[in-house]
């Protein structure tokens, strides 16, 4: 286990896709596969890093595809953020199952199963040494969940974004359709921005530019991968105002 003097970052943000929770499977969650992540994650915990997060919808709805079947936006939305709190309590359910005490704070008041989003409380838990789960978004339609990880990182003071994917970092290209793409080892805000490499959408990355977080682009896929990323070890691609 790693000492807490070796963490580059000692609170985070983590950002996984709805669809990473999904495994082999075509819908829903995969159980091994959260009980996966639920391990990294706890390592990360027990290294002294003060982790919080923002999980997407996506294994189980999807706004947009809804809105392109004809719903209405907004409400296709809505029910994409009803999506990211069942896929919260799912890992605050793995993670207390690893012995990591979770809290779920929704941006959308839903008393009876998580706290609604207080600012101050999520703080708090943190300090404490309890990973927090944001869920439901912005609370407001038209806002990925992407934005919403990005709000919430300037909000509770977080040294770095972490966005888990499937992939080791930004390519040039997508690594899986173009093997000779190349991966890049870091990239400013405004590289990101003009080459429209939609690692995360433009607000997202305009807000963590304004607030000067770095967004650290990295595959959850490989054992142990957000533990080296927390020390700035491994494989990833670094978002920064490039100073």
């Amino acid at each position: 286990m790693a000492e807490n003097g070796s963490l580059k970052f000692r609170r985070v943000l983590l950002k996984l896709s709805g669809e990473g929770l999904l495994g082999k499977q075509q819908y829903g969650l995969d159980p091994d596969t959260v009980d996966r992540i639920a391990s990294e994650i706890k390592i990360v915990h027990d290294m002294g890093a003060e982790v919080c997060m923002v999980i997407g919808g996506g294994n189980i709805f999807r706004g947009v595809k809804g809105a392109s079947q004809g719903m209405e936006r907004a409400t296709a939305d809505y029910m994409g953020m009803l999506a990211t709190i069942m896929n919260a309590l799912a890992v605050q359910n793995a993670l207390e199952r690893h012995g990591v005490q979770t809290r779920v704070q929704s941006a959308i008041p839903m008393s009876s199963v998580c706290e609604p989003y207080i600012r101050r409380r999520a703080v708090r838990h943190m300090e404490k040494g309890r990973v927090v789960i944001f869920a439901a978004g912005t609370g407001n339609p038209f806002f990925t969940t992407d934005t919403a990880a990005a709000l919430r990182a300037v909000e509770m003071g977080c040294d770095a974004l972490l966005k888990g994917t499937q992939v080791d970092g930004v390519y040039t290209a997508d690594p899986k359709t173009h093997p000779d793409a190349v991966r890049y080892d870091s990239l400013t805000y405004m590289d990101v921005l003009a080459k429209d490499l939609r690692v995360m959408d433009a607000s997202a990355i305009s807000l963590a530019r304004e607030n000067d977080i770095p967004v650290i682009v990295f595959s959850l896929q490989n054992p142990g991968a957000f533990a080296d990323v927390v020390c700035a070890k491994g494989t990833f691609t670094i978002i920064s105002n490039g100073d």
